[in-house]
């Protein structure tokens, strides 16, 4: 199996913990998954932020090219540093090309001075986040979180909420039981409590709003169909307009982009719990053929649904649940 190819960009005085939780986890624990790289603009060491490090990259910005995944940590004087247009043309490239693009604590300001924020939800550390908002005004900055997923746009909050959303990607990408002992490895918890609120809670439905909750019941229970908004606003008696405005506004996700996660999340329970064909698990969860599940699948997980059951299922399938899927999957 080819490994995830990973390029961590460093920018000058790197904060030293961001800068070295994902060479930890995923370049050094979770190895055997990702091949991990660094780099800097001009392929030269920089200095970490209070002095005392320097680090080497494996090499400058043309490693970005190749990259399936950029990661960008938190560098000191974000708010104020204004990146070279070389830096900023290459993560507005592999964004383009369809990399995935990650932001530790204030490494988000990089990718907003890139562009790649605009239209979406996004945090940082919670004492930039009223800076980040104010230059960023089409980005939507939530400081109350520890991390945001885009699906191919992550962003996390301050320091450690960094290894929150690292050990999130791990579960998104190769699923619960690599997270979990990645996890124990550093002696982190896997689903870490605090005063802030993950921003993928394991219960898909919003608390606080029964009409949306209902909306999202209605639509789990209806995977298999080839549901439209329209069809989830009557569900709940809505125009079409404002259903649609106000899940975005509890979710920070369209009603489709949610729903479509949600037949990922099924997807990966039935292929870990059952031994359903592709094409029976394409039907169960409104998928359709099993060509169009493995294009998604894959764009999801990064592994073929069939590596994804060979490395996660469970010796003795059980039968198929019925119980609402997690969007905290794994």
């Amino acid at each position: 199996m080819s490994r995830h190819r990973v390029v961590v960009l460093l920018i000058n005085e790197a904060l030293p913990l961001d800068a070295t939780m994902p060479m930890h986890l995923l370049g050094g624990e979770a190895s055997k998954f990702y091949d991990l790289s660094t780099a800097t603009p001009d392929g030269k060491p920089v200095a970490t932020s209070g002095g005392g490090l320097d680090l080497v990259p494996s090499g400058d910005l043309r490693l970005l090219r190749k990259a399936q995944t950029v990661i960008v940590p938190g560098y000191a004087r974000a708010s104020s540093t204004k990146l070279d247009p070389l830096t900023l043309n290459a993560l507005r490239a592999s964004a383009k090309r369809g990399a995935r693009m990650v932001s530790i604590c204030t490494g988000a300001f990089a990718l907003a001075q890139a562009g790649i924020l605009d239209g979406m939800a996004a945090t940082t550390h919670w004492a930039s986040c009223d800076e980040l908002a104010r230059q960023h005004p089409t980005v939507s900055v939530d400081a109350s979180v520890l991390y945001v997923d885009n699906d191919t746009v992550l962003t996390s909050g301050g320091v450690t909420a960094g290894i929150d959303l690292l050990l999130y990607m791990l579960r998104k990408d190769l699923g619960g039981s690599v997270a979990n002992h990645v996890a124990r490895r550093i002696v982190f918890v896997p689903h870490r409590e605090g005063d802030q609120a993950q921003f993928i809670d394991a219960n898909p439905v919003p608390p606080d709003d029964d009409v949306i909750a209902a909306a999202q019941r209605w639509m789990l229970a209806s995977l298999t169909a080839p549901l439209t908004v329209a069809q989830m606003a009557d569900q709940v008696h809505m125009s079409r307009r404002n259903f649609h405005r106000r899940f975005v506004e509890k979710t920070s996700l369209t009603p489709l982009v949610w729903l479509h996660q949600q037949r990922i999340v099924r997807t990966k329970e039935l292929l870990e719990t059952t031994s359903l064909n592709i094409e029976e698990i394409a039907s169960q969860v409104g998928l359709g053929s099993s060509a169009n599940l493995r294009v998604h699948f894959h764009r999801s997980a990064h592994l073929s649904p069939t590596r994804y059951r060979q490395l996660f299922s469970h010796d003795e399938p059980r039968p198929t649940s019925n119980r609402l899927s997690a969007t905290y999957s794994g």
